[in-house]
């Protein structure tokens, strides 16, 4: 009537709405960050409570095998953080202490050949070490006051345990109502088909992000432990944490053992060996079989990711990029194959 085209005003009007969508994901994103981690942290504690679930006796509710798991994860949380984390705490005191006279005893040791000598004194001639070493020092109470500022923020010890609670005890219940949105058609099927996928992809990544990164842990432990590595603990503890960012947290956690190992001239032969085995190991064997199933992706795209979800969001945009990539790719790969089928029923069929 006005000369405007249907089609245009629609697509129009859909770009708008997808824009303003994405405008309020980014002002809400400190407490979706919240919703999301709480989502994982119930997928995490989905096997035990499906396992208590079946051995407790029958109840109307998830409810009683919900408060047994929590009550292991709280007591296996406590006795973690009783017989680790107070070593890692001093460990981490003593390499405070320890790592300016280290730095200068490496500096003023002769290495074992000529070349490695050169080699040496054109870092020490480039880089200020005592500088260096000693904004390394200023830095690590900020750092360790950053995270103890997050680990005791009420939201994060509280309200993301309470959410995965709700997450555990009603997602039946909202995976139900989220279908009913949809009339029954193929919609409907498409939507449960994706959600469905979604589920898959939610629970291994998860699984094997926390199975990957206790490995880790164990193999750093029992090596520093077997060579005598010192601040054996703490590097197992870092290694294992930068386990959950996506490539280039096991890279910066593999560099900083190397450092500590040069500096502190501690087998630093064999910890090379040890990382290129052990990631060669994880990478190829470990890691594919954990993740076998719902994360299928191309590593540059993963790469990509991550620097690009650390551009948005900083280290929770580095831990969420490969979940998101994912849930993109499975989305993009139900739609195009519901269009397919649609075509293919559609098509008209010949008869000889």
């Amino acid at each position: 009537m006005l000369g405007i085209d249907r089609h245009a005003a629609r697509f129009t009007f859909t770009a708008v709405l997808v824009v303003l969508l994405l405008y309020v994901i980014y002002l809400i994103r400190s407490t979706l960050f919240i919703f999301i981690l709480a989502l994982l942290f119930a997928y995490l504690l989905s096997p035990l409570v499906n396992a208590l679930d079946r051995v407790l006796p029958v109840s109307r509710t998830r409810t009683p095998a919900l408060a047994l798991s929590y009550v292991i994860f709280v007591g296996f949380a406590v006795l973690f953080g009783i017989e680790i984390g107070t070593r890692v705490v001093a460990q981490a005191t003593k390499l405070s202490k320890d790592l300016p006279s280290r730095v200068t005893t490496w500096v003023n040791t002769p290495g074992p050949s000529s070349t490695f000598n050169d080699i040496k004194a054109k870092v020490v001639e480039r880089v200020d070490v005592d500088k260096w070493s000693n904004d390394v020092l200023s830095e690590l109470p900020q750092a360790g006051m950053k995270i103890l500022a997050v680990a005791s923020n009420l939201v994060y010890v509280v309200i993301i345990p309470v959410l995965a609670f709700f997450f555990l005890k009603d997602g039946r219940a909202i995976r139900e109502h989220l279908l009913d949105v949809v009339e029954a058609g193929p919609r409907r099927a498409l939507l449960d088909d994706v959600l469905a996928d979604i589920h898959l992809l939610l629970a291994h990544y998860m699984r094997a992000l926390f199975l990957l990164s206790l490995a880790a842990f164990g193999a750093y432990s029992i090596f520093f432990a077997i060579t005598g590595m010192p601040y054996g603990i703490l590097l197992a503890a870092v290694g294992c944490l930068l386990e959950f960012i996506p490539m280039i947290g096991p890279l910066t956690a593999s560099l900083s053992i190397l450092l500590i190992a040069v500096v502190a001239q501690s087998h630093v032969l064999a910890v090379v060996i040890f990382l290129v085995a052990y990631r060669m190991f994880q990478d190829y064997i470990l890691s594919p079989h954990l993740m076998e199933q719902g994360v299928e992706l191309h590593p540059l795209l993963v790469l990509f990711g991550v620097f690009a979800g650390a551009e948005i969001a900083g280290i929770a945009g580095t831990f969420l990029s490969v979940p998101v990539l994912a849930l993109v790719r499975i989305i993009y790969v139900r739609i195009r194959k519901a269009r397919l089928g649609s075509r293919m029923v559609a098509a008209p069929t010949v008869t000889l």
